[in-house]
């Protein structure tokens, strides 16, 4: 039996900037009985870009939290649950404008949120294609994600790399060394548009750490940027790993 959804909005114009990197450096987010999910060899994370629309929590639409911008940074990874694998995705870092987002998503899953003046700006730019750019001040600096995406939008197509990237509908949280938040996102398949003259200005080693910046700093493997659509996020489970093997009698 599914779990109460906890969550309900629509996720809009999502831009995402693909990074290949040394998979040690994702070991220490790696929750209990989850795996990393590989693309072609390569251990990918992303930096994303997005607008949070409409959101509801518990059915209720909070003042002054219905609308706002995120840009996280994720990687991918698998859960067996005995019968099937899971493809999900952890978050290293989530930025909000909203301090009561921070409170609950941190204490309710585990998340990794934080708050940050946030803005965001979409321009028509000529011959089909359209601006999108997220900023977030840090240190007094605007930092910016952004990308100028075609407005043709075609479906995904399968075992495409888009699909690696787009098609995961679960969460996964660390909350010890043997224990995990497992939760569901729920959503359409969404379309795609190209990408090009994609920029990520950013402080990645305040950001994301000294680990992340010769990797981030560098231009990405891939750009996507998908259209969007209403998504809802269930009530999280725990998962409970035991490392060690039965005995065999």
């Amino acid at each position: 039996m599914s779990k109460p959804r906890f969550l309900q909005a629509h996720w809009k114009n999502l831009l995402m900037l693909n990074y290949e990197v040394d998979p040690e450096i994702l070991k220490p987010y790696l929750p209990a009985a989850t795996v990393l999910d590989l693309w072609q060899g390569k251990s990918l994370v992303s930096v994303v870009g997005f607008m949070f629309l409409d959101t509801k929590v518990l059915g209720i639409k909070w003042p002054w939290h219905i609308s706002f911008e995120e840009v996280n940074l994720r990687f991918y990874v698998k859960h067996f649950d005995g019968k099937q694998w899971k493809r999900g995705a952890v978050f290293i870092s989530e930025i909000v404008p909203k301090s009561l987002i921070v409170l609950i998503a941190n204490n309710l899953y585990k998340e990794h949120y934080r708050a940050l003046p946030m803005r965001h700006s979409v321009i028509p730019d000529g011959g089909n294609h359209t601006k999108f750019l997220y900023e977030w001040r840090l240190k007094g600096v605007w930092n910016k994600l952004g990308a100028t995406v075609s407005d043709h939008f075609e479906n995904i197509a399968p075992g495409s790399p888009e699909e690696f990237i787009f098609e995961h509908y679960w969460g996964y949280n660390s909350l010890s060394l043997t224990k995990t938040m497992e939760y569901q996102v729920e959503h359409v398949s969404w379309q795609i548009a190209k990408v090009k003259d994609h920029i990520l200005t950013a402080d990645i080693t305040s950001l994301y750490g000294e680990d992340f910046a010769p990797f981030l700093n560098k231009a990405p493997y891939s750009a996507f940027f998908a259209n969007g659509s209403g998504i809802s996020v269930r009530m999280g489970r725990k998962i409970v790993f035991d490392p060690a093997p039965p005995i065999s009698l």
